[in-house]
């Protein structure tokens, strides 16, 4: 059964009064009983974002042991011992003897002395690492066939169809 006999109807259906209701179409229970109505439809995208996890980044530290060799240089004593022969042999009032008296300088101590190398360690902070999350926005292009149903009216024979609303009459076939 098209639109046209839905609006316009044949005897046997008036008479009848056989109201069938499909999805398409309705009828209308108004006084005037020669109006039906065409319900038209069309997909629209329905576009939703999931939000998934597709990796992780761990940041820890470790330690990594480097063998530094350094050269330092360090200084020591040491004492030289001169002998010179004296000319002309002085005359001298002490006499050899075998013992030491505290008055008589018979003995010099020189302290001798070295520079030792004393190694610590200490921490410094050579450097900061930070780690932070930033949203990048991009642009993803999808396509996809939408589907829309458009009214369409045949003629048989000379029939004048008028358009009551806005909508060019081209979309009346």
């Amino acid at each position: 059964m098209s639109i046209l006999d839905k609006l316009f109807g044949d005897e046997n259906t008036q008479n009848n009064g056989n109201n069938n209701n499909s999805n398409n179409t309705k009828n209308n229970n108004s006084q005037d009983s020669n109006e039906a109505t065409l319900q038209l439809r069309k997909e629209e995208l329905d576009i939703n974002k999931d939000k998934v996890q597709t990796g992780e980044v761990t940041l820890s530290k470790q330690i990594v042991e480097d063998q530094q060799t350094v050269n330092v240089p360090v200084t020591h004593e040491e004492v030289v011992i001169e002998r010179r022969p004296v000319a002309n042999g002085k005359s001298c009032d002490a006499e050899v003897s075998s013992e030491i008296s505290s008055d008589n300088c018979q003995t010099i101590k020189i302290p001798v002395s070295e520079e030792k190398v004393n190694v610590d360690k200490h921490t410094v902070v050579t450097e900061e690492v930070s780690a932070y999350k930033r949203e990048i926005e991009n642009t993803k292009e999808i396509n996809e066939t939408l589907r829309r149903e458009e009214a369409k009216i045949n003629k048989n024979g000379n029939v004048e169809v008028v358009s009551e609303d806005n909508n060019s009459s081209d979309n009346l076939q």
